[in-house]
């Protein structure tokens, strides 16, 4: 049972992971479904299109604590069952391969950068905080939400191998794991990659503009 416990512990993360929040909060406060307007990508940026800020929030908090719960039970209960530091890395990417490609979706989930985040604090709340006032400093003087995903997933892994030894102890399952993240994050926002460069990607408080700045959506009536 030990031997598989690995595994069965990645496949409730992923599973976990795979849980559309953005969809799932819209929902329950009857806003349109997000995938139909803006960018059509199931995650809090493209809810707050919607002009519903406590909705965005929601969905910012849920699709971190995918990651974040994962890497924390295994860190507060994993040893007795064999789980030990990759472990917590497999479940790290699990959740985040889940909100990624989630199986309820058929596979075609959000860009990850919330999952990213709650998986960086659950590896180490320093580094997390590390990360998330990396994209804060990003988003404040350049106005892309974008560009500050893209850097604090950069950062993230420099930040632990930096710490290591001093903050932290760097192992690698975890290093290669936050590296393997950035790079899928970073594919995941290849048309926003292309935007920045060509100078149309829309900066955080934009409003109308380009694809992904299509105007609010109406709320669905009951």
């Amino acid at each position: 049972m030990h031997s598989a416990a690995p595994i069965l512990a990645a496949l409730a993360a992923y599973l976990l992971g795979s849980l559309a929040f953005a969809v799932i909060v819209s929902r329950i406060m009857g806003l349109s479904d997000p995938r139909t307007f803006g960018s059509g990508n199931p995650g809090a940026t493209n809810v707050l299109r919607s002009g519903n800020k406590a909705a965005a929030a929601l969905t910012l908090l849920f699709d971190a604590l995918k990651g974040l719960v994962p890497v924390l039970l295994v860190k507060a209960y994993g040893a007795p069952y064999g789980m030990v530091e990759g472990t917590i890395a497999l479940v790290g990417v699990a959740a985040f391969l889940g909100h990624l490609y989630p199986v309820f979706l058929r596979f075609k989930g959000g860009k990850g950068v919330a999952t990213f985040l709650g998986v960086v604090f659950g590896i180490d709340w320093v580094l997390g905080l590390a990360t998330a006032l990396t994209w804060l400093i990003i988003a404040f003087f350049f106005r892309y939400s974008s560009l500050a995903s893209l850097v604090a997933s950069i950062f993230a892994p420099v930040y632990f191998l930096l710490g290591d030894g001093i903050a932290w102890s760097a192992d690698a399952p975890a290093v290669a794991a936050l590296f393997f993240m950035a790079l899928l994050l970073a594919i995941r926002h290849g048309p926003n990659i292309n935007r920045l460069f060509q100078g149309t990607e829309t900066r955080i408080g934009g409003g109308k503009g380009g694809k992904g700045g299509a105007g609010k959506p109406t709320a669905k009536r009951h």
